[in-house]
């Protein structure tokens, strides 16, 4: 398989894993934060397949988005692009987030308090399921135009 063709690969795993029915039984609660937190660790699979795609022609021993996206890391058109990406509020600054939460302690997943009979619950936030999905879809966005530029090197 192409560096390429894995990337695509883990960004509709985490897509499907997203769509997975979570039923209503005494699991679903464990199944939704294994799913959210699962379909994160494909995104952040999927970030080091395209480090490791846009940076082939560099020959990088490693493709660790930690190594490669942080201050020292090499001095490559393209890493210099997702750098700045990640600076602003993009779909790379909210991954590199939601990443560092889900290597802490606590995790990444949204935990939610059992819904009792007495209280409304009104709520203008979306979803991780949601938000993840809205995220997936700006970076294949953005891995598209990022690759067309790799091409052009």
């Amino acid at each position: 398989m192409t560096p390429r063709g894995r990337t695509n690969q883990l960004l509709y795993q985490a897509e499907v894993l997203l769509a997975t029915p979570v039923g209503d039984d005494e699991h679903a609660p464990a199944r939704r934060l294994a799913l959210q937190e699962g379909a994160l660790a494909l995104f952040e699979l999927a970030l080091n397949s395209l480090l490791r795609e846009v940076t082939e022609h560099a020959r990088l021993p490693r493709h660790d988005w930690r190594l490669l996206l942080g201050v020292e890391g090499p001095a490559l058109a393209e890493l210099e692009r997702l750098r700045d990406l990640a600076r602003q509020e993009s779909w790379l600054g909210w991954l590199i987030a939601q990443l560092e939460r889900l290597h802490d302690i606590d995790g990444a997943s949204e935990r939610r308090a059992p819904v009792r009979e007495q209280f409304i619950a009104v709520s203008a936030s979306t979803s991780l399921e949601q938000t993840l999905l809205d995220q997936l879809a700006a970076a294949k966005r953005d891995i598209a135009a990022l690759r067309e530029t790799s091409f052009e090197w």
